[in-house]
C-alpha cells in the first residue's frame, strides 16, 4: 500500500520537475536569443533630435547626446555625428551617442585689404582663422602680392575661412620705346609715368643724352629705363 502511494506522488512530482525545467529551458533560451539579436544603425546624421530618435526607435536603438560641435555646413540642433556608422550591426536596445550642431562659428574678422598676403595670413592666424582660397588678379590701383578685398569683410558672419583677391600689379602691356633723348628730366619723368616705367637716372645734367634700351625697342610695363644726363639748353 505504502509503495503504492510513493509511485502515485513521484509520478505527478517527476511531470511538475519536466515542465519547470522546460519552462526554465524556454526562459534562458527566450534571453539569449533577444541579447544576440542584432540590428542596422540608421543614417541619422542632419537630422533633428525628434527625427533621429524616432528613426532609432524604430531600429530598436536609442538616443544618447554626447555634446555638441560648431560646424559651417549643418544646421544647429541637427545632428552632425553618430559614434556607429550607418549600415554597421549593433546589438538590439543599444544607445548611439550623437554629437550636436551649434552652427558656424561667429568670429571677429580683421581688415586685410591692402595687406600682404603674409601679415594677412599672420593677423588671421592670431584670430583663429585662416585663407581658404586665394584668387590672384590684375590691379592698376594695389601693388603686386597685396590684398585687393576679403570675403567675408569685417562686418559680415564668417565660418573659420576667408576667401581673398590678391594683386599680380597692372596687365603688362608691350609696346615702342619712346624717344627720350634731348627731353628734360621732368618731361621724362611724365611719360615713364605714364606708361608705367621705372627711371634710373644718371649724370647731374638737365637733358638726357643717352637711354637704354634705345627707342623703337620693344619693351613692356614695368620695364626699366636707363638715362644718362647732360647739360644743354632745353628746347622740348
Amino acid at each position: 500500500m505504502q509503495k503504492r502511494l510513493n509511485s502515485l506522488i513521484r509520478v505527478p512530482l517527476i511531470f511538475a520537475v519536466f515542465v519547470l525545467l522546460g519552462l526554465s529551458f524556454g526562459y534562458l533560451t527566450f534571453k539569449i536569443l533577444s541579447f544576440s539579436r542584432t540590428v542596422e544603425v540608421p543614417s541619422i546624421i542632419n537630422m533633428t533630435l525628434l527625427e533621429a530618435n524616432e528613426a532609432l526607435s524604430k531600429a530598436g536603438l536609442y538616443l544618447k547626446i554626447e555634446g555638441e560641435d560648431y560646424d559651417s555646413l549643418v544646421q544647429p540642433g541637427r545632428i552632425l555625428r553618430q559614434d556607429i556608422p550607418a549600415g554597421n550591426k549593433v546589438k538590439e536596445k543599444r544607445s548611439i551617442k550623437v554629437v550636436v550642431s551649434k552652427g558656424p562659428r561667429a568670429y571677429s574678422i580683421p581688415l586685410i585689404v591692402n595687406e600682404t598676403l603674409a601679415n594677412a595670413e599672420s593677423a588671421l592666424l592670431q584670430k583663429g582663422l585662416r585663407i581658404g582660397k586665394i584668387i590672384y588678379v590684375h590691379s592698376d590701383s594695389i601693388e603686386k602680392g597685396r590684398i585687393v578685398s576679403q570675403k567675408p569683410e569685417p562686418d559680415e558672419r564668417v565660418n573659420d575661412t576667408l576667401s581673398v583677391l590678391v594683386s599680380l600689379g597692372p596687365h603688362e602691356l608691350t609696346y615702342y620705346c619712346p624717344d627720350f633723348q634731348n627731353k628734360s628730366i621732368e618731361n621724362a619723368k611724365e611719360i615713364a609715368e605714364k606708361l608705367r616705367l621705372q627711371l634710373e637716372i644718371k649724370g647731374t645734367g638737365n637733358v638726357v643724352d643717352v637711354q637704354k634700351p634705345k627707342s623703337g625697342t620693344i619693351i613692356k610695363t614695368g620695364d626699366k629705363i636707363y638715362l644718362e644726363m647732360k647739360e644743354e639748353t632745353i628746347n622740348d
